[in-house]
């Protein structure tokens, strides 16, 4: 079966009006009009990603059998490895790989958890992500967490920082009442992780890891630095709290240096490491150390359903599944996947992803990329 045409795109999903207003997509189609649909990282949009494959990597593509799958991407790979090979590149490999996924299950008739071996579950629990806590009061923050509770009926919750990655210990009381106040609410049983975003230097860890563990709380996401791997390391092995990274690691080699430096909780992205078969190596190395695979994943339409085929098959999924800001932005375009139902997402049966959309509202919304 051969490739016709590879078609890179964005998408003005929701309103339009926020940092979530324009997702990076990919769409792959045979010679015989069958279809799949990829997902890159939204960063910036996704430009840079969309650029790559528009550029590099879509004219190599067509005339190829879209079974040689994995060939065609090792070999892209190494064709733009001069562009990275991390972030775009990466992002730009991950959307390709999950559309070509999506388009073997049409071809041969099974959703993709099947493809890969079949599913432990089928309905998943979620964790409410809730961000921008850096800029709120405490009494905001509690009306957020409680407002998203309420809605979404989650496993577990994750209060997010996104402060300004270019300071440090902005406000090492403030969080601390922050993290107090949410515990108060939610009460001591119910399961919460902190995710720092970058925002301290490992002495400004230290201390907010352990008033964490005082609290109670699961895990400590990214304290420091993304690219400071021997800083996130010493901050892991040194608290007792779980500590954990990887939403900004690309390659398999960053993913094992993290691991070694100690983090035993990892969390790249479907959207940056190398789509649905990046994260299943990603799960196989994971399994290998003895670490808990738990994926950052914080776009509502085709990477989340490929994020779920991944999950359902994981013997040992230790957290929720990310269910981020803003997802209601997905309903725009696409039917599914809805938000969750009393707190459970349910993988799609069809063959592929399973993904439903409307196509006039898709081609409305659609931006092309130039270049």
């Amino acid at each position: 079966m051969k490739i016709k045409s590879v078609e890179a795109f964005q998408l003005a999903l929701g309103t339009g009006d926020d940092w979530t207003a324009r997702s990076a997509f990919v769409r792959i189609e045979t010679e015989d009009g069958q279809f799949g649909l990829g997902e890159a990282s939204p960063m910036q949009g996704g430009v840079a990603s969309l650029v790559i494959i528009a550029k590099d990597m879509a004219p190599y593509l067509v005339g190829k059998d879209v079974l040689d799958h994995a060939i065609l991407l090792d070999t892209l790979f190494h064709r733009c490895i001069k562009l990275g090979p991390e972030g775009a590149t990466t992002a730009a490999l991950a959307a390709l790989d999950i559309a070509l996924w999506d388009l073997k299950g049409k071809l041969l008739g099974q959703p993709v958890y099947k493809l890969l071996g079949g599913a432990w579950r089928t309905s998943l629990t979620c964790y409410s992500s809730v961000g921008g806590n850096a800029a709120r009061t405490v009494d905001e923050v509690l009306r957020v967490v409680e407002r998203r509770v309420e809605k979404e009926k989650p496993a577990a919750v994750k209060i997010r920082w996104d402060g300004d990655r270019t300071k440090q210990d902005v406000d090492i009381p403030g969080d601390i009442a922050k993290a107090k106040a949410v515990r108060k609410l939610l009460g001591d049983d119910f399961v919460l992780g902190f995710d720092a975003n970058n925002g301290y230097s490992v002495g400004g860890a230290m201390r907010v890891g352990r008033v964490l563990e005082d609290l109670g709380y699961t895990w400590f996401e990214e304290p420091v630095q993304h690219y400071n791997v021997r800083a996130m390391g010493e901050v892991a092995q040194r608290l007792d709290i779980t500590v954990s990274a990887g939403e900004q690691t690309y390659t398999l080699q960053g993913l094992k240096d993290l691991i070694d430096a100690g983090v035993r909780m990892v969390q790249p992205d479907i959207v940056k490491m190398g789509g649905i078969t990046g994260m299943m190596k990603c799960a196989a190395i994971a399994h290998a150390h003895g670490v808990e695979l738990v994926p950052h994943q914080t776009q509502p339409t085709v990477a989340h359903l490929a994020n779920i085929h991944v999950l359902g098959t994981i013997m040992h999924l230790a957290k929720p599944v990310e269910l981020a800001d803003n997802w209601e932005r997905g309903a725009s375009v696409f039917v599914n996947p809805s938000e969750p139902h009393n707190g459970l997402f349910e993988l799609p049966t069809a063959p592929g992803l399973g993904v439903q959309f409307d196509e006039k509202e898709m081609e409305r919304r659609k931006i092309a990329i130039k270049f």
